[in-house]
Formats: C-alpha cells, sequence, structure tokens
C-alpha cells in the first residue's frame, strides 16, 4: 500500500499537469472529439514511470528496433513471474508466460484454440465493449449476464451464469478486477465461478489487466490460483498497459496453466508472437522489475481521484446513483434519475464538452449508464464535474 508521504509527492507530481499538456492531437483519449476533456477511453492522464520511460528511450538510443528476440522475451517473462509472486503469491513458471500483442489478441487466440467449436461465449455485463462483439469477430454466440449488486458491491449472477450453461460447455469471460465497476473478486466467488465452469465443462477467460490497481481494495486473487481445477479449465492475460499506461507499445501477456494448453499453444504460438512489440517488451520488463515504488504513488492518487470523484458527484450530481470502485480507474455511474433524453454520454459530449463512455456500449440495459475515468489530474476532474452539473443546469 501507498505510505502517506508517497501519496503526497504523488499528488502534486499528477495534478501539476495542465489540460494544455494533455489536449494534443496524437492522444486518442483527447482527440476523439476535438475541444471536450477525455474521460472515456481507459488510459491515466499520469504519464508512466520513469524508469519505463528511460527503458524505452534507452532502447531506441541502441536501435533495439526489430522483432522481439529471445533474450528479451526471456527477461520479461522472468520480471513478469516475479512482480505476479511478489504482489499477488501467485508463482507462474516463466516458461508459462507467452508474449502477445493484447489481451484482446490473447481472447482470440483463446476463443479460436482453447474452445470447443461453436460454443458460447458468457459476458457478464457490464463488460469492456469488445467482448461484446465476439458473435460479429468470430461467429460466436454471446450471453450477455448482467451482474447483481449484493450490498454496495457489484458482482456475478452466478445463477445467470449456470443458466447459461444449460445447453452445453460454454466459455466464460471474467474481468478481475473487474471493469467498468471497479469489484475486485473474493476467493469465495472465484471458487463458485470455478464450480460452475468445471460442472458445465467450460472455459474461463481471465482478463486481468487491471490486477496491479487494487488501491485500497482487497488484494487481486489470480483466478488460475484458486484451485487445480481452475488452473486446468482457465487461460489468464495480463499487461502492464493499464498501470504503466503503455497500451500503444502492444505487449501483454498469455499464461498458460494448464499442461495440454500450453503443449498446444507452442505449435503455433510462433505466428502469435511477432505481434507483441520489443519496445512494448523492454517498457514491460521495467514496469514489472524495478516500479513498485511508483506503482503505489500512482494507487495513492487514484485512492484520492476516487474520494474528489464521489464527493463532487454528492454536491453538484446529487442524482446519480454509484458503486464505490475497489480498484481501477474508472467509475459505472447510473444517471437514470437525472431525466436526461436519449443517451446520457450524447448529452454530456454535446452539452457539458465531455466525452463519456456511453453504458449501452457495455451491455444491453444499461442505456442510462455512463462510464468516467478518473486517473486525471484534480483540477481536471473538477471541471469534468462541474461541466456536467452546469449542463443539467442549463436544459
Amino acid at each position: 500500500m501507498p505510505s502517506p508521504t508517497s501519496k503526497t509527492e504523488s499528488t502534486s507530481r499528477f495534478d501539476a499537469i495542465t489540460r494544455d499538456e494533455l489536449d494534443r492531437p496524437d492522444s486518442r483519449k483527447w482527440s476523439l472529439n476535438e475541444g471536450t476533456i477525455g474521460a472515456w477511453v481507459a488510459e491515466m492522464d499520469f504519464g508512466t514511470a520513469p524508469n519505463v520511460r528511460e527503458a524505452i528511450l534507452g532502447a531506441v538510443a541502441k536501435d533495439e528496433l526489430g522483432y522481439l528476440a529471445p533474450p528479451t522475451w526471456a527477461r520479461t517473462t522472468a520480471a513478469a513471474s516475479a512482480f505476479f509472486e511478489r504482489r499477488y503469491g501467485w508463482a507462474v513458471e516463466p516458461a508459462r508466460i507467452h508474449h502477445i500483442a493484447d489481451v484482446m489478441g490473447a481472447f482470440d487466440v483463446f476463443v479460436r484454440h482453447f474452445t470447443a467449436p461453436g460454443s458460447p461465449i458468457i459476458v457478464p455485463t457490464p463488460a469492456y465493449m469488445p467482448f461484446l462483439v465476439t458473435e460479429a469477430l468470430q461467429g460466436r454466440e454471446t450471453i450477455e449476464v448482467p451482474g447483481v449488486i449484493e450490498g454496495a458491491r457489484w458482482t456475478l449472477d452466478f445463477d445467470g451464469i449456470e443458466r447459461a450453461f444449460a445447453n452445453g460447455p460454454a466459455n466464460v469471460v471474467l474481468v478481475n478486477p473487474h471493469n467498468p465497476t471497479g469489484a475486485i473478486y473474493t476467493r469465495e466467488e472465484l471458487l463458485r465461478l470455478a464450480d460452475i465452469v468445471e460442472r458445465g465443462g467450460g472455459r474461463v477467460f481471465a482478463d486481468e489487466i487491471w490486477a496491479p490497481l487494487t488501491l485500497d481494495g482487497p488484494p487481486h486473487i489470480p483466478y488460475a490460483s484458486i484451485s487445480a481445477e481452475a488452473a486446468r479449465h482457465s487461460v489468464t492475460s495480463t499487461a502492464a498497459s493499464k498501470a504503466w499506461n503503455v497500451a500503444g507499445l502492444k505487449s501483454a501477456q498469455i499464461i498458460f496453466t494448464n499442461d495440454d494448453d500450453l503443449e498446444h499453444y507452442r505449435t503455433f504460438g510462433f505466428g502469435v508472437v511477432w505481434g507483441s512489440s520489443i519496445l512494448g517488451a523492454f517498457a514491460a520488463e521495467a514496469a514489472y522489475s524495478s516500479s513498485d515504488e511508483w506503482l503505489d504513488d500512482v494507487n495513492g492518487a487514484l485512492i484520492e481521484n476516487r474520494e474528489l470523484l464521489f464527493a463532487l458527484i454528492a454536491e453538484h450530481l446529487p442524482g446519480v446513483r454509484t458503486i464505490v470502485p475497489e480498484s481501477t480507474y474508472v467509475a459505472w455511474l447510473d444517471v437514470s434519475a437525472l431525466g436526461i433524453e436519449g443517451p446520457p454520454a450524447k448529452f454530456f459530449l454535446d452539452n457539458a464538452g465531455v466525452t463519456l463512455t456511453a453504458g449501452a456500449s457495455c451491455g444491453a440495459g444499461f442505456e442510462q449508464y455512463v462510464r468516467i475515468v478518473f486517473a486525471t489530474p484534480k483540477p481536471v476532474l473538477e471541471e469534468i464535474i462541474q461541466r456536467m452539473a452546469d449542463a443539467l443546469a442549463a436544459r
């Protein structure tokens, strides 16, 4: 956990970044709708860790711009393995960790090579948007299973997932920690899911890209670590991209905890690894091996931003219903009580100049929700909420 000192240092450093510095044409987050505040795509406005930047610049200075070489591969997977054990208590041999461009690329490999032909994909919703286009991209039926709120937490609808297995084996997408609600699944929840999947003869794709960003929530528990059965029926993918803000470098990890899966992957994986960037591998090695202090600073800053966000919502947007995220830097807002005509994200884009993620893109039934990214300097976060409040008042 971040210390009070690191939180203070990170706050002053990150909050000193101005909107003018962020609003540049080469930023996907800020340039999608020119002249608006970008709060939609899951990127932080905090830059990356100094040692990650140095690793990238050092590689460029040495003209290390070719294909990913075995020594680089080995160092990065060793760093990832050590990081998983250090931060999560999960012992994974480096030989089980393989390079891939991104988590969605890993998901494509999972569907095509490690699921029963024609078996459906169960996607708990709200969901990260690309998981909902599996049917269009890969010809698989997508079964949306909306989650439920228990107490002040979002969790899986286990009965709904079990019903989705009624017609035979299926495959579950598990985003843990969860995007967009920020839930961190408990061991009991993961074991319950594993039991359903095991009895149904299914498989799990565990997207654990948000695992380093648990803020002050409970520790992350890797799905494959909970039991021999979960390890056998799952494939895991993660990356340094969210926690260290290097998504454009295209470097992720796909992890095989089933020996047969690993052997099968070795028959074709050489054709997958080439989509992974050597600069991304250098960045991931630096992130996983020597950036824990910076990561703790970021978690501390995000805790402060989350607290500020929900205080601002309570003051300026009192009709918005919220679930406080245990992790990540996205918040899931129910704006149905605000009486907005039409899609809420479009209303705030047109009238507040704030670009948010439309809830409808995260699954059926969430048309009156928006997703907001709060990993931005506090003055920018304050401006976002004030603009949204002013737009509602001006109706």
